[in-house]
């Protein structure tokens, strides 16, 4: 019989610390059942259906174009002898490091009316007037669909190329054998065997989307998100924006409810074979085809973009800017090292309770607390705002009430807010990555050093926390990255005067003027490289 941890303040500990994490969406759920019901009539019989179904639409674009981008790129680097697929493995990566909201710009500086694409046309063509040509317009909803999935499709693509590589060769030969055609064999066998892959990316970018604020916003584009905040700003009233903040919830877990329930029944087909795939070989002409769609999205999604950013850093970088740049840079530096340390370090405190416990119930507080992943910036930035306005107000009137100076918005208005919002945003990132780590470490290391008379704790310290080095430190780097990208979060909860690279940015775009502002989103987006450079190291090694 193999002893387990049985550490009350252990179990204590972690179900307090899934609670504290899940008790704003809670109090926030509460908020929204007391909204006042007049104002919540009147934007139901005026605005909110129509953000409704413009957050349904743009969720179902987004979806429907990463799965075009990320299945057949997956299909072509993974299962075809594609001359550059090797450098395509890990350049179809680098469009995550790039946020939708600086690509939105980007694109529509440039084709606008009054960009450089539709001056050159209208000077070649001696068109006069918008009436002379027809030219297409980005800031729409569709336009916003494909800003956005220009730099969500890896996700897509990294899970099922893992799903493609994994499978067993074993059942392509069956199917080649019975007469089918390497098409057939992939339509056939290969794509079926992906669904889950395809699903479980395909509700990661779902979230990612409704979670979206500065595309939308930027243009135009009225969603549920942008209704929670515009409701919290100019009507006032949190109560009600906390009131369509759970609608949007609740539209979130429906769509991971019916992402799961789709793949119920369906399993995983894992290779338990070494051997490697049959290339299935390409002529010529799809060697160009093949080439050419892989490539065009890294460029549009990645390089181009990268390219303006550095041109424009280069022509504008103005001193005081960049003086101002630095020190948001800092500032993001400070928050995002705080909530990477602390989310991995809860992480890896949970993953520890659930492995050495051997409570059945164990795994229920690291569910909880990667359960602020489903739940969009905004929404949660207004799950904390309802919590700790309250929470703040209790302890000024208990300061007063013991003859003791208020200490004023403590909660609410410091960076408590605002690195509490990013650990409970990004620590289902930490638990996915530690999990994935000690699920490789042998049962039997956790045995073993007890029957020479070595106490748990020890084995946690001397065994499993060396072994776990690599994935905490991917784990830190990943939620340290998100953390310098989140912006509907910080954007709500940060104090006043206080700005993050990700802030900044959004303000000079909302200005117009992110010539000033390509350093700083240079920075985010040379951060956001670390991982996919980590991760890449990593494989190479294994």
């Amino acid at each position: 019989m193999i002893s387990r941890v049985n550490y009350p303040i252990w179990s204590i500990t972690s179900w307090l610390i899934a609670l504290a994490l899940m008790a704003p969406v809670a109090v926030m759920v509460f908020s929204g059942l007391t909204a006042n019901s007049d104002t919540l009539t009147h934007l139901w019989q005026t605005v909110l259906p129509h953000y409704v179904v413009n957050t349904l639409l743009l969720a179902l674009y987004v979806v429907v174009l990463v799965i075009l981008f990320g299945v057949p790129t997956a299909a072509i680097v993974s299962l075809t002898n594609l001359k550059t697929r090797n450098v395509l493995r890990w350049a179809l990566l680098l469009p995550l490091a790039m946020p939708a909201y600086v690509i939105a710009y980007l694109y529509t500086d440039l084709f606008d009316y009054a960009g450089p694409i539709q001056r050159q046309l209208r000077a070649l063509f001696s068109w006069q007037s918008p009436n002379d040509y027809w030219f297409f317009d980005l800031r729409t909803l569709t336009g916003a669909a494909v800003m956005i999935a220009l730099v969500l499709f890896p996700y897509v693509y990294m899970l099922v190329r893992t799903a493609f590589e994994h499978q067993d060769p074993q059942l392509i030969k069956a199917g080649k054998s019975l007469g089918l055609s390497d098409k057939q064999c992939f339509l056939r066998i290969s794509l079926p065997l992906a669904r889950p892959a395809i699903a479980v990316s395909a509700s990661l970018v779902l979230m990612e989307t409704l979670a979206d604020f500065a595309t939308v916003q930027y243009f135009a584009v009225n969603t549920l998100t942008t209704a929670v905040y515009d409701t919290w700003l100019e009507y006032g009233e949190l109560s009600t924006a906390n009131a369509i903040a759970s609608l949007l919830m609740i539209m979130v877990l429906l769509s991971v409810a019916a992402e799961y329930r789709a793949r119920a029944h369906q399993r995983h087909q894992l290779s338990a074979s070494k051997e490697p795939l049959t290339m299935i070989i390409l002529t010529p002409i799809q060697q160009i085809i093949g080439n050419i769609y892989c490539w065009l999205l890294v460029l549009a999604g990645f390089i181009f973009p990268f390219v303006l950013l550095l041109d424009m850093t280069i022509q504008y970088l103005d001193s005081t800017e960049f003086e101002q740049l630095i020190q948001a840079g800092m500032n993001s530096l400070k928050v995002s090292i705080y909530a990477a340390t602390i989310a991995s370090i809860l992480a890896l405190f949970l993953v520890l309770y659930r492995r050495l416990s051997g409570v059945k119930r164990s795994e229920v507080p690291l569910l909880l607390s990667g359960y602020g992943y489903a739940i969009p910036g905004t929404v949660l930035a207004m799950a904390l705002l309802a919590t700790f306005g309250p929470l703040d107000h209790w302890i000024n009137d208990l300061a007063v009430w013991l003859n003791l100076s208020k200490p004023g918005l403590v909660l609410s208005g410091s960076l408590f807010a605002v690195i509490f919002a990013l650990i409970t945003r990004f620590s289902a990132i930490a638990n996915g990555t530690i999990t994935s780590g000690i699920t490789k470490i042998p049962q039997s290391l956790d045995i073993a050093p007890e029957s020479l008379g070595v106490g748990k704790l020890h084995t946690v310290l001397k065994v499993h926390l060396p072994l776990l080095k690599s994935s905490f430190i991917v784990a830190w780097l990943l939620v340290f990255v998100e953390a310098m990208k989140e912006l509907p979060a910080v954007l709500v909860l940060r104090p006043f005067n206080f700005d993050t690279l990700s802030t900044q940015v959004y303000q000079m775009i909302s200005d117009e003027r992110l010539e000033q502002g390509a350093i700083g989103a240079l920075f985010i987006v040379l951060f956001g490289l670390l991982p996919i450079i980590v991760l890449n190291k990593k494989e190479k090694i294994h």
